[in-house]
């Protein structure tokens, strides 16, 4: 597990946000790379628990080398730190890896209403969901190409739909 900062900008002996206060906060921080989505929304940030006078929240990043974790993490202190938590820790947490399954379909409907092909539930079983055809955000068609396995961000790829002429991306299945 790595630890990101921690800071301590908020007075002591403020009162202490609530549980649902602290997840409220949590959904208004947006995803570096899509922020039509937020980080809870992805399944990104796992889990919120006071320590003493810390609060800690462990996130799990969409890739072992994500680029966006330190801004993930300062993001995430801001919010909390006007939210009125005083003292926050990120903990980065790569076991069990991240997994398009904890998407929310808030999230999904987001990505969908953006124009990215959301990914589809797979349960565990990859290789069958690669080999179904992927329906375009635009116009819902299933009559969809492959065009690279690599979009704009590692964990996209790019179609192009054969009835609209569109070209979109899809989230990758994990």
């Amino acid at each position: 597990m790595v630890m990101l900062h921690m800071h301590t900008d908020v007075g002591a002996g403020s009162r202490r946000p609530s549980e649902p206060e602290i997840w409220a906060a949590l959904s208004e921080v947006p995803d570096p790379e899509m922020p039509i989505v937020n980080l809870v929304e992805l399944g990104i940030v796992r889990a919120a628990a006071w320590e003493g006078d810390v609060l800690a929240v462990t996130i799990t990043p969409t890739f072992a080398a994500c680029p966006a974790y330190e801004v993930i993490g300062s993001s995430i202190r801001q919010r909390l730190q006007a939210a009125g938590v005083p003292q926050v820790e990120v903990r980065v947490q790569h076991s069990p890896a991240w997994t398009t399954e904890w998407m929310t379909e808030a999230a999904r409907s987001k990505l969908q209403a953006a124009g990215l092909a959301p990914p589809p539930r797979h349960q565990g079983d990859l290789i069958q969901v690669l080999m179904e055809p992927v329906a375009c955000p635009r116009c819902g068609s299933h009559n969809t190409t492959l065009q690279n396995n690599f979009g704009t961000t590692p964990c996209r790829m790019i179609y192009t739909c054969v009835d609209c002429k569109e070209p979109f991306e899809m989230f990758k299945p994990l």
